[in-house]
């Protein structure tokens, strides 16, 4: 069995992530890469492919809980914790960005930035993303969790966190475990819920995202707001 150091320089996933960018490798490659080495057998993209085939997509590992993810081989307690801290690294960085930006000019930005934070959840989370009369991010903060509905998502509490902020203006999220991403009718009634409240104490609402698979449900572009 040929080890990946005896293929050509051009078809290694380092080399190639180095050469070409890393949006030119499949999902197997950039996989190999964070294992770093094979098995028995197997070389890491050989590795890689029986994971990905083991728990469905790279979502699928990615997501996984610790006991799952450790009993599969060439996997374990180290690379979970590996995992989790890039994932949290990658969500950091995203943050990171949305601040150094204005959040309306950045759409497609503060779309990444909520979908790496909300849709690797199992079940729903609604978030706000609080920012300044600028439209510059002062923070995102997870407040409730469980079905979005009016019994589960209090309008006080989303005003009372915007105002101990100073927050001019807010965007909501909330994730769609299964990865469907059209509005349900509590997901509209809520949205009006919380603008009415907040426009008592002129706190702009500016979109209401909902992310799943895909492109996030902008509820501006909608013309839902």
């Amino acid at each position: 069995m040929l080890r990946i150091t005896d293929w050509p320089a051009d078809e290694r996933p380092r080399e190639k992530l180095l050469l070409r960018g890393a949006e030119y490798l499949s999902d197997a490659e950039l996989l190999a890469i964070f294992l770093r080495t094979g098995v028995v057998g197997k070389t890491a993209v050989d590795l890689a492919r029986d994971l990905l085939l083991q728990f469905g997509s790279l979502r699928g590992l990615m997501t996984s809980d610790l006991a799952r993810f450790s009993r599969a081989r060439g996997l374990g307690v180290a690379k979970y914790a590996q995992l989790q801290a890039t994932l949290e690294m990658s969500r950091r960085f995203f943050l990171e960005e949305l601040k150094r930006n204005d959040a309306l000019t950045s759409p497609d930005l503060t779309r990444r930035f909520l979908s790496a934070q909300l849709r690797d959840y199992q079940h729903e989370v609604f978030g706000c993303l609080f920012m300044d009369n600028q439209h510059r991010v002062l923070c995102f903060e997870e407040l409730f969790r469980g079905t979005i509905d009016g019994a589960s998502v209090y309008p006080r509490e989303v005003v009372k966190q915007a105002l101990a902020l100073n927050a001019a203006a807010v965007i909501f999220a909330h994730n769609h475990p299964s990865g469907i991403t059209e509005p349900s009718e509590a997901d509209k009634h809520i949205t009006q819920k919380l603008k009415m409240a907040l426009s008592l104490v002129d706190i702009r609402v500016l979109d209401h995202f909902i992310v799943g698979d895909g492109r996030g449900y902008s509820f501006a572009e909608h013309g839902l707001l």
